[in-house]
């Protein structure tokens, strides 16, 4: 029988909001009081416990073993990112030995085994790593992967038995000296290693806690966001850290089969801040409809946090229509916007009012990048954008015209944020860094947006916008039409881009579906392609592709750039001829 208790919500010590020096200061003082992580697996229950004390013992005898090793402080340290205290350890561990930890995706978004271990080939030879941690089960992957490198180590840090005494003394670092590498989530490119310094990741964690979370003394966290992913690393585990707060984790995979397992965590342990991307919600909102909820009480969630991937509204009200019979309120909302390049957290909304959206006339938008307010049922294409709050203290927002010149409220333009929280640099690649910050200390996020009352709100990325006949398309409208148009569809099931066919730009709609039936199948592409038609007036290629074949990026958002590369490479086409469920274009 299981006898672990989780660690106690209340530290027991005074409250700092993340003013240290270090990230291994910042553990020193949390280690004196009760707080902790708690690891769960959705079959299982409670798994594991750390306190933040048993961390720092760990930490610091993982340190010493790392140096008497051969690493060297200011190596680069691979650690494949699972959701267990080993990661914890192995990455604490780097920091109080002054090595840099770089925390490596799971397989589950590579397609296999050779895929991964070419991905993860490529991390660390871009930044040179000297050593590489793994889960136990993954171990022989990963020694795979690192044959034709000239590594320390490669292996599980249980295995890690140096040759001679671990007495080597640990040094410190400076607050301007590179904590992590945080490696972007490749979206539009191949991931790019993000140079987080102490500073910076004490300037964000104290933001993120102090001023927009606001943390209060009865405060707990949940989460299965995935530790490679800014979200997941420094918003529930590094920033807990530094202002000592419990946390609850379950691995994403556990979430992806038993969502609702994340909802009876946050309801047992009286958790009060989660967050997630809206398919997450949209996945428990799913699950609620054939599962019984009358063992859930969510009334204690106070901040249900919605960042990393575009907000989707209609997915957020089905979610507070499942599971306010059970104490959810719509006003916990917290819309967000962030990045890795900013360490995490750009802005929050104000608290406890819930979602303020725009519903915009999609044709201002388009034509004139004008947010334009419309009514519901106006008769004109419309759409709601959220609003997601004002800058955080000491960071400012702009956005922007082609020229540079910062618009207006209600002018859509690229999104430019400055402040003490932003990467160094990206490791490396000055090339790349040079094309996201300018001379004066701007980030160029590559997102496009616009204020609406002293808020910025985010309507798409760059080099995801569709460009047909003079007109702006937004890629986000064709596919959540589409998936919202019928019920066999779920949200990232279509991917939406164009392509030039020889007499102009041809717009393109790869579905996913399920469907086995040739005729239902037929049915429901000719009713995307129709819709599609009558609701913005374009002429789209509607094409079954097979189901998972969509690509993602390691945090799961949806990867256009990659879909189209692999449609235009015919890589749907031969996957359509070995699928009896993706035959069919419209």
């Amino acid at each position: 029988m299981n006898d672990l208790q989780p660690t106690p919500t209340k530290s027991g010590i005074p409250r700092r909001f993340a003013n240290f020096d270090l990230l291994t200061d910042a553990l020193d003082y949390a280690a004196k009081g009760q707080a902790g992580l708690n690891f769960y697996t959705a079959r299982n229950g409670l798994e594991d416990v750390l306190s933040y004390a048993q961390l720092r013992t760990r930490a610091l005898d993982a340190a010493r073993r790392m140096l008497a090793a051969g690493l060297t402080s200011g190596d680069r340290v691979a650690i494949i990112a699972e959701t267990d205290a080993e990661f914890v350890v192995t990455f604490f561990g780097c920091e109080y030995a002054g090595l840099i930890p770089a925390p490596l995706p799971l397989p589950v978004a590579f397609g296999g085994k050779e895929g991964y271990i070419a991905h993860l080939k490529r991390i660390m030879q871009v930044c040179g790593a000297s050593a590489v941690f793994s889960p136990a089960s993954l171990v022989e992957w990963i020694k795979d992967a690192a044959q034709t490198l000239d590594l320390v180590y490669a292996g599980s840090l249980a295995e890690l038995q140096p040759a001679k005494k671990p007495d080597t003394p640990l040094p410190r670092a400076k607050p301007q000296d590179m904590s992590y590498l945080q490696f972007s989530s490749g979206t539009t490119r191949f991931p790019l290693g993000v140079e987080i310094t102490h500073e910076a990741f004490m300037a964000n964690a104290q933001a993120i806690c102090r001023d927009g979370l606001q943390l209060r003394e009865d405060d707990r966290a949940c989460s299965w966001l995935p530790f490679y992913h800014d979200m997941g690393l420094v918003g529930f585990l590094l920033a807990p850290i530094a202002a000592q707060l419990t946390v609850d984790l379950l691995p994403t995979r556990d979430f992806a089969r038993r969502s609702l397992g994340w909802l009876k965590m946050i309801s047992d342990n009286r958790a009060t801040l989660a967050y997630s991307p809206s398919f997450g919600y949209e996945l428990c909102a799913r699950r609620a409809r054939t599962a019984k909820l009358d063992h859930l009480d969510l009334s204690c969630w106070r901040a249900a946090g919605i960042g990393g991937d575009m907000i989707r509204l209609p997915v957020l009200d089905r979610f507070t229509e499942c599971f306010a019979k059970v104490g959810f309120k719509g006003s916990a909302f917290v819309a967000s916007y962030g990045m890795a390049e900013a360490t995490l957290a750009i802005s929050f909304a104000p608290h406890g009012q819930g979602l303020v959206y725009d519903t915009l006339d999609l044709n201002a938008l388009d034509r004139d990048s004008l947010a334009m307010p419309t009514k519901p049922g106006s008769g004109v294409p419309q759409r709601a954008f959220a609003l997601c709050g004002a800058a955080l203290p000491g960071h400012k927002i702009e956005v922007r015209n082609a020229k540079g010149t910062a618009l207006g409220e209600g002018e859509v333009g690229r999104i430019f944020v400055t402040g003490p929280s932003l990467m160094k640099e990206y490791y490396g690649n000055a090339g790349e860094t040079a094309c996201v910050l300018t001379p004066d200390g701007w980030l160029d996020t590559g997102d496009l947006g616009y204020f609406r009352n002293g808020q910025i709100v985010i309507t798409g990325r760059v080099k995801d916008l569709i460009l047909v006949n003079g007109r702006n398309v937004w890629p986000q409208d064709l596919e959540w039409a589409a998936e919202n148009g019928n019920d066999v569809l779920r949200a990232g099931d279509v991917a939406a881009f164009s392509i030039d066919d020889g007499e102009g730009e041809q717009v393109i709609l790869l579905v996913q579906t399920r469907i086995s039936d040739p005729e239902r199948r037929s049915s429901l592409l000719s009713g995307i392609e129709g819709l599609v038609s009558s609701e913005y007036g374009l002429l789209a290629k509607v094409v079954s592709v097979p189901p998972h074949s969509l690509p993602q990026t390691s945090s799961g958002k949806l990867s256009r750039i990659k879909a189209r590369k692999m449609y235009l490479e015919g890589a749907f086409e031969r996957a359509r001829k070995s699928s009896p469920h993706a035959a069919g274009t419209a």
